[in-house]
């Protein structure tokens, strides 16, 4: 049961990290049914556009908002011993859950950009999946250096459990490296952590 004033925790790294995976399948099937449409700007074009965007869109959400991020690392307080840490799969099921029809409306977006132009689309969602990751590592790598795991309080989440780095999101928690069940960087363990 849980006591007064705890709070229920999420990993920031990996509400992070929860998008990337979709966003990459997702890009890399609609980038793989593209490629077979001529589109009017052609295969070729069309690759070489795409792989113009999976760069711009990687480099765009991997950078993107780093300045907020550091804030609200650098200024993260001890949680609580009563505070609820979110177990991984759980923080992921509810991105996964609150962003599926915007995942399906950016494939489907995706597919279609391939009459114009294939493929393009496809690879600029599987280049935001990219940078989702590499945003994921960063934070990770942050975390390895102060030794120390970030956590976001869950009511400040987004709907949907996003925006780890919102307007609504006042300051992270942080507890020792071995807490919860993901790696630093949000992934899964490979070994049991040592408490």
């Amino acid at each position: 049961m849980a006591r007064a004033g705890a709070q229920g925790l999420a990993r920031v790294a990996v509400v992070v990290r929860a998008g990337a995976a979709p966003m990459w399948w997702l890009g890399v099937c609609a980038a793989g049914i593209g490629v077979l449409v001529p589109g009017l700007t052609g295969r070729r074009i069309g690759v070489m556009a795409g792989a113009a965007l999976f760069i711009i869109g990687a480099a765009v959400v991997a950078y993107g908002g780093r300045r907020r991020y550091a804030a609200l690392a650098g200024s993260a307080v001890r949680a609580g011993k009563h505070d609820i840490l979110q177990d991984r799969a759980v923080s992921v099921r509810t991105w996964r859950r609150g962003h599926r029809w915007w995942l399906l409306l950016a494939f489907l977006a995706a597919l279609g950009s391939a009459f114009a132009v294939p493929a393009a689309g496809g690879m600029l969602l599987a280049g935001c999946g990219t940078g989702l990751r590499l945003k994921a590592a960063w934070l990770g790598r942050r975390e390895q250096a102060g030794d120390a795991l970030l956590w976001v309080r869950v009511d400040w989440l987004a709907a949907g459990g996003g925006r780890p780095a919102g307007k609504t999101v006042r300051g992270y928690r942080s507890t020792g490296i071995a807490a919860g069940d993901a790696a630093p960087g949000g992934a899964r363990r490979r070994t049991a952590a040592l408490v």
